[in-house]
């Protein structure tokens, strides 16, 4: 079954306001255009659910961290998952 954009963005909506804040709507922003790019790179309409997570833990709550990791999940995730690995307890 096909989930759109939409759903996803809804779905992702309590993590971001918990992690972000006021700044949610910007951080649900980056996964799309993260969702942009993996389609172009990976011809997938959008990445894992643990590739998101990995990004949200690599984020740590911030913007920044944030962008550079959806940055990373689309250049290679394998790097991405070893940059969250230590986050995990």
């Amino acid at each position: 079954m096909a989930v759109s954009r939409a759903d996803r963005r809804r779905d992702r909506t309590e993590r971001a306001r918990r992690e972000f804040g006021p700044d949610a709507e910007a951080a649900l922003d980056v996964l799309e255009l993260t969702e942009f790019a993996w389609h172009d790179c990976f011809g997938e309409v959008t990445p894992p659910d643990g590739v998101i997570d990995d990004v949200f833990t690599v984020g740590k709550g911030s913007m920044t961290e944030f962008v550079r990791a959806a940055r990373l999940a689309v250049e290679d995730y394998r790097d991405l998952r070893v940059a969250a690995d230590p986050f995990r307890g």
